[in-house]
């Protein structure tokens, strides 16, 4: 039997990050949130689509992606329960708060990422590990 090397499956190349690149990516999963302030659900698409792309690479960006989502994840339960307390009048102010929130923890969670530091949201279910 020959050898037939087109027989054969190859691996994927391992690739790697470089730390800037690493740092680059981590915080652009917690900043693609602000997204959401366009976007219908942004705020858990831009996070997920960069966690996904990017995990297999670094730890780092393993580790800030799912922190992002899963934070994000959090901030729309918050969000649908906001807005049906809207008929009660106080879904628009917890909205307010809410989205202020979510505003300076995404980018606090950014500047932290971009400085190396591994940070973790206050007040989040862990729904993925």
């Amino acid at each position: 039997m020959e050898n037939q090397p087109y027989n054969n499956p190859v691996p994927p190349p391992v690739t790697s990050l470089s730390p800037s690149d690493e740092r680059m990516w981590a915080m652009l999963a917690h900043l693609s949130a602000l997204a959401g302030f366009i976007i219908p659900f942004g705020n858990i698409i831009g996070p997920v689509v960069i966690w996904q792309i990017q995990k297999d690479k670094s730890a780092y960006v393993d580790y800030h992606g799912k922190e992002a989502v899963n934070f994000q994840i959090t901030m729309t339960i918050g969000y649908c329960i906001s807005f049906l307390l809207f008929f009660l009048f106080i879904g628009v102010p917890i909205l307010i708060v809410l989205g202020l929130i979510g505003l300076v923890l995404s980018i606090i969670a950014g500047v932290k990422a971009n400085n190396g530091e591994y940070y973790k949201y206050p007040f989040t279910f862990r729904f993925i590990n």
